[in-house]
C-alpha cells in the first residue's frame, strides 16, 4: 500500500502563510555573477552529510554547497528553519524529517520544486516520493527511510540464559522478566520518551495516527490499536521490567556501556550512534530483527526517515534541486551516508551500493544492513503523518516522560495526546472528523 498524500485541507490552510511568506527577501542563496558559481546553504543535522556536500563541491565547481549543522529538528532546528523562512533569510536547502515535512507545507514553508524533481521520480521508491510530495507538488528529494531493528549485547544474552534474541514481542516480555528477576539492577531495554520510536511501535502494530477522508482529518492515537501497543509498553513499565533513561541521554549509553540495559529497538540510523556512544563495546553487539505481533505474519516498524527539501524563498530552486537529487542518488554519496548517517537507501539504486554489504566490526562483523533489508517487504508504507506533528510529537514526549516518572499512565496519555492534537488542527481551521 502507497502513502497517501496529505489532502487538500492542509493545502488549503498553507495558503494564507505562503502568500506572506512569498513577500518576504529571498533566501541566502543567490543567482550567480557571470563570472562566479551559485550559492547554496543547507541546514541540516545529521552525521555525514557534510561529507556528501565535500563530495559535491569538488565535482560541481559552478554549484558550491555550504552545509550548517543545526540542532536536530525537536531540539530547535525546525524553529529556526521555519523562523528564517519567515524572516525572508532561509536558506535553499534544509533537512526535513517526512514527519515534519506536512507541516513545513501547511506553514508555506516549502517551495514547489516539480517541474525540476519530476524526471527524478522514477529513481526512488513509490512511497519514499509519497512522502516528499503533497497534492501534486514535490518539494524536494527523499534520502532514506528508517526501518527498525533489536540492537542488543550478545554475550550479555548469553550470560542471561537467551540464546536466541526474541522473536515476538511475547517473547521479549518474558526475557525482560526473566533478566530482571536474575539481576535486578539489569534491564531488557529502556522506557524511553521519544515520539518518533513510539510511532515506530505504533506504525508496527497497524495502529495509524492520522489519516484523511474528502476534505477532513482523522485523528486516531487512541484507537484499539494503538491502546494494544500503549497496554503493553505501559505493563512492562508498570511491573519495573525497563529501565527509565530519557532517550538518547548519556545516561542511557553509560547503562548500555556498563551492562545495565541489555538492547535497543530502534532505526538503522541508530547503528552509528550507538556505536560512537559505547565505543567500550565495541564487538560485543549484533542486530536482530523487531520482534513483532505475530510470528506468523510479521510486520514491522519504520522510525523516521528525511528528505532533503527546498526552502520557500530560494532564487536557485533549480541548481538546489539538483543537488538534493544527487546527494540522495550519487553512488559515492551514498556509500558515505550509509557507512556515517546508517541510512537505508530511498533510491533504488543505493539498495545495491556495496557499503551496505560491509561486516561492521562493531557488531562482531555482521552484515547488519542484511536485516534491515529483510525487513522492509513487511512495513507497511500506508502510514500517514499528519499537519501537526511539531506539537502531537511535543505533547507524547512530555507525555511519556510522565510515564517514566510514574505520573502517568500510557493508554491515558495516549488520550490527552489525542485530545490535544484536534484541537491543534482545528485551531488550524482544519476539517477535523471525530474528536
Amino acid at each position: 500500500m502507497r502513502v497517501r498524500s496529505v489532502r487538500t485541507a492542509a493545502v488549503l490552510a498553507a495558503a494564507a502563510m505562503t502568500a506572506a511568506v512569498a513577500g518576504c527577501s529571498s533566501s541566502s542563496s543567490s543567482s550567480p555573477a557571470a563570472s562566479g558559481p551559485v550559492k547554496l546553504a543547507f541546514w541540516g543535522w545529521a552525521p555525514g552529510y557534510a561529507q556528501s556536500v565535500a563530495l559535491w563541491n569538488k565535482s560541481h565547481p559552478d554549484i558550491q554547497v555550504s552545509f550548517d549543522t543545526t540542532a536536530s529538528g525537536s531540539k530547535g532546528g525546525y524553529t529556526k528553519m521555519l523562523t528564517a523562512v519567515k524572516a525572508g533569510n532561509a536558506p535553499c536547502l534544509a533537512q526535513v524529517g517526512y514527519e515534519t515535512l506536512p507541516s513545513f507545507a501547511a506553514a508555506g514553508a516549502l517551495q514547489d520544486v516539480t517541474r525540476y524533481a519530476s524526471a527524478d521520480k522514477s529513481q526512488f521508491a513509490g512511497w519514499t516520493w509519497n512522502q516528499v510530495t503533497i497534492d501534486g507538488q514535490t518539494y524536494g528529494a527523499p534520502v532514506d527511510t528508517a526501518p527498525m531493528a533489536l540492537l542488543y549485547r550478545k554475550d550479555l544474552f548469553t550470560k542471561y540464559g537467551i540464546t536466541t534474541p526474541p522473536t515476538t514481542w511475547a517473547q521479549y516480555a518474558a526475557d525482560a522478566a526473566k533478566v530482571h528477576k536474575a539481576d535486578p539492577s539489569v534491564y531488557l531495554g529502556d522506557f524511553g520518551n521519544d515520539a518518533y520510536n513510539y510511532a515506530g511501535l505504533a506504525w508496527q502494530a497497524g495502529a495509524q495516527w492520522f489519516g484523511t477522508s474528502g476534505n477532513q482529518w482523522q485523528v486516531s492515537m487512541d484507537s484499539a490499536a494503538n491502546q494494544k501497543v500503549a497496554s503493553f509498553w505501559q505493563g512492562l513499565e508498570s511491573k519495573g521490567l525497563l529501565k527509565n533513561d530519557p532517550s538518547y541521554d548519556p545516561s542511557l549509553y553509560s547503562d548500555m556501556a556498563k551492562g545495565t540495559i541489555l538492547s535497543d529497538v530502534n532505526a538503522v540510523w541508530d547503528t552509528p550512534v550507538l556505536a560512537s556512544s559505547v565505543k567500550s563495546t565495541s564487538g560485543d553487539w549484533a542486530v536482530a530483527p523487531m520482534p513483532v505481533w505475530n510470528a506468523a505474519d510479521p510486520q514491522y516498524g519504520n522510525d523516521g526517515g528525511s528528505a532533503t527539501t527546498v526552502l520557500k524563498g530560494c532564487k536557485d530552486a533549480q541548481q538546489a534541486t539538483e543537488f538534493a537529487m544527487w546527494m540522495s542518488t550519487n553512488a559515492a554519496s551514498l556509500s558515505n551516508l550509509i557507512k556515517v548517517t546508517g541510512i537505508y537507501p530511498a533510491a533504488t539504486s543505493g539498495l545495491t551500493n556495496p557499503a551496505l554489504s560491509a561486516p561492521d566490526p562493531f557488531y562482531g562483523g555482521q552484515t547488519i544492513f542484511d536485516v534491515f533489508k529483510s525487513e522492509m517487504p513487511d512495513i507497511n508504507t500506508g502510514w500517514q503523518w499528519g499537519p501537526t506533528m511539531t506539537q502531537t510529537s511535543t505533547d507524547l514526549g512530555d507525555g511519556l516522560g510522565s510515564v517514566e516518572t510514574g505520573n502517568a499512565q500510557l493508554p491515558g496519555v495516549l488520550s490527552t495526546v489525542q485530545t490535544k492534537t484536534v484541537s491543534e488542527l482545528k485551531q488550524q481551521g482544519l476539517s477535523v472528523s471525530g474528536g
